[in-house]
């Protein structure tokens, strides 16, 4: 039997990865689409006059179990993935993508949906009259998501044209999996392997213990160093072999980029000119215009506009900043321009120069395990959770926890899934995601069962698991994602948990963030792992005046994506130029350091190419506005303030994409945000005032 095609009956209707073979998805899959199907044809087939019930709410619900499916199959290619596995997704993925196409093309359901659209957001609502009785603002919305999705889907077009955009979203998603296949394995095919002692200079114990228990896994003698972050950063930072450092940093910046093949860079061309081909059919003038017609941004030129105020702000600071550090190098004997492999072992040096600090003196402190639990205690604080650890569910892999999550009145919420370690199977990065979303049609409440995946530095002996302070911020930046999924309250599960405008699905996960130096919270857990000692205030002072330590150059380095995916994705002409050539003349602005010929990190830009951030990494930056505007009401009121809490929960956690998301923050905070906030956190603000 098929367990894919078979109720779940762990407890919570838990997947059962236990009994999940690779093979059992591609059947299932053909099954369930067979059945969704069936299920689209009673819809538009239906004699029924179209309303809501019978159409919207009906498509809310097809396809149920497909969509649980495919998200395990692709959690899995994500997380715990192989080269069997990798080509079962391979090929699910043009069923589905095919599945989507008839579905969205589909003349007699889009014709249902127009009516229902119309009742409820036609000509009657434009004369300014309430929409029909009975109908919700949730219902509203997610009837005006399925037009959206069927006009943006190609429903308008005609036959030919239809057609044409079907094989375009069938081509991008094969071409999309194939680039984070490609990551993913020339991320694994890198080792620098060391025998020599003195190769190890500057690397601190955690680092050394770490790459001896990699070569020891991999039946090497000596020290081994991998492209994975708990290995390449802190190579970077700390140790004093330059060449070695160049080494590294070499392998990392030419992934995907070596003309072998797993070479990315014809992909990315076939990918930009596919997408821009489809916002033609869509007659946009560019790929950014198309997709951010469903954003907060809007249009390209409000990206344009946020990114330009931040580089004025923040390229003066970074420059500053750059020639600090290279005086600073200088006295150190470098008689050399700073190169990018020389810029986080210098600038760690000058931190701790400037500042009696660096994050190491924070990792004791920061033991996961302790971590865990001051997260967890962040969430019953803010807002009444428990987290109960479950061993009776299956996993997927072995360092993978459960945890049930209730309520302050013990009402179950959520499962929630937390792996943390790497492994080769797994994509770099960091990430939130879900294997069922929430729920409430027909008054069934299907709770959500929740997953974060992380890299974080691994247990070496009988030392645990360290923390940086930097992976700490991670693990609160994707638990504030993952309670977005949890606390979600709405009916219907398109709008639920991280259904929501991408560049107001980061406000949850950066306003976490923000407790990272609050020694409130702190102080409920980050004890040092041997003496039990609390971190010191002078610590804790030390690491808030190093906080903004090169946030200009930081900023720089962030706004250089979000520019390249802008220039990648405005394109009003096919592409047939030199990739790396293209990203280099996007990026030269806010260079700081100098560009390596050859090198550009569009090859490896998973999150525009192989995830969902196309025209849209902005989105971090245009979610840091909301989350330092209102992170600013908790300073305000109290780091714990319930009533604060409870607003956020309320107005933005539980309610998903239900509303626009412009008009759930002002119902949090009382107006609009603006950037002050952000630039005066960040520093910049005090740089400006300076001018």
């Amino acid at each position: 039997m098929n367990p894919l095609l078979q109720k779940f009956t762990a407890p919570y209707s838990a997947p059962p990865f236990d009994r999940i073979k690779t093979d059992h998805f591609i059947p299932a899959i053909k099954t369930l689409i067979d059945e969704a199907e069936q299920d689209i044809a009673r819809i538009s087939g239906s004699r029924e006059a179209p309303a809501f019930e019978n159409t919207i709410a009906a498509l809310e619900q097809v396809g149920e179990q497909l969509g649980i499916v495919s998200h395990i199959l692709f959690n899995l290619n994500q997380a715990e993935t192989d080269k069997q596995l990798q080509q079962v997704a391979q090929e699910a993925s043009p069923l589905l993508t095919g599945f989507s196409n008839r579905l969205m093309m589909n003349e007699l359901l889009f014709e249902r949906v127009r009516k229902v659209y119309e009742k409820i957001h036609g000509a009657d609502r434009k004369q300014g009259k309430d929409y029909p009785e009975g109908i919700t603002t949730e219902q509203v919305t997610v009837t005006e998501n399925w037009y959206l999705d069927f006009t943006r889907h190609g429903a308008l077009l005609n036959k030919k044209e239809k057609e044409r955009f079907a094989a375009i979203q069938t081509r991008l998603a094969q071409l999309t999996l194939e680039f984070a296949d490609h990551v993913l394995a020339e991320t694994n095919d890198f080792q620098l392997h060391l025998t020599r002692e003195e190769d190890l200079a500057g690397l601190p114990g955690f680092v050394r213990s770490a790459a001896a228990a990699e070569a020891k896994t991999r039946k090497k003698e000596g020290w081994v160093f991998t492209l994975h972050a708990p290995s390449y950063i802190p190579f970077l930072k700390y140790s004093e072999r330059r060449e070695l450092r160049e080494q590294i940093y070499r392998a990392y910046v030419f992934r995907c980029n070596r003309d072998n093949a797993h070479d990315n860079k014809n992909r990315v061309i076939e990918i930009v000119n596919l997408r821009l081909e489809q916002a033609r059919l869509m007659n946009e003038p560019d790929y950014a215009s198309y997709r951010l017609r469903t954003k907060m941004a809007e249009n390209p030129v409000k990206v344009m506009e946020l990114l330009s105020q931040l580089h004025t702000a923040a390229q003066p600071v970074a420059r500053a900043e750059f020639r600090e550090v290279q005086d600073f190098a200088r006295r150190l004997g470098a008689d050399y321009d700073l190169q990018p492999w020389d810029w986080a072992f210098y600038a760690e040096r000058l931190k701790e120069q400037k500042f009696g600090f660096n994050e190491e003196m924070l990792k004791p402190y920061f033991e996961l395990e302790r971590v865990i639990r001051g997260v967890f205690l962040l969430a019953e604080k803010l807002y009444g959770l428990q987290f109960t650890e479950v061993y009776d569910l299956p996993v997927y892999h072995p360092d993978v926890s459960v945890y049930r999550v209730t309520d302050a009145d013990g009402s179950f919420l959520a499962l929630f899934y937390a792996d943390f370690f790497p492994r080769p199977g797994k994509q770099g990065g960091a990430w939130m995601t879900e294997f069922r979303p929430q729920s409430r049609i027909n008054g069934e409440e299907k709770r959500p069962h929740i997953s974060i995946v992380c890299n974080f530095t691994k247990p070496v002996g009988d030392q645990p698991s360290l923390l940086t302070f930097n992976e700490v911020n991670t693990f609160l930046h994707e638990f504030g994602h993952a309670l977005h999924g949890m606390l979600s309250k709405v009916i219907y599960p398109s709008v639920s948990g991280t259904g929501v405008y991408q560049d107001f699905v980061e406000l949850p996960s950066q306003l976490m963030e923000n407790w990272m130096v609050e020694k409130e919270w702190l102080d409920l857990f980050a004890e040092h792992f041997e003496t039990g000692e609390k971190i010191p205030q002078e610590l804790l002072d030390k690491l808030i005046a190093a906080r903004n330590w090169l946030e200009g150059y930081a900023t720089e380095r962030q706004l250089g994506f979000g520019y390249a995916d802008m220039a990648w994705h405005t394109l009003t002409e096919p592409f047939a130029g030199d990739v790396i050539q293209f990203e280099q003349e996007q990026t030269e602005k806010t260079r700081i350091l100098p560009a390596i010929p050859g090198t550009g990190f569009t090859p490896a830009f998973s999150h525009i190419f192989a995830g969902g951030y196309a025209a849209g990494y902005y989105g971090y930056k245009w979610a840091e506005v909301l989350d330092a505007d209102a992170f600013s009401m908790f300073k305000e009121k109290g780091v714990f303030n319930r009533e604060v809490a409870a607003s956020f929960r309320k107005n933005i956690l539980e309610k998903g994409g239900s509303e626009h998301p412009m008009v759930l923050y002002k119902r949090f905070r009382g107006k609009e945000p603006t950037i002050q906030a952000l630039l005066k956190r960040s520093g910049l603000l005090d740089h400006q005032n300076e001018k």
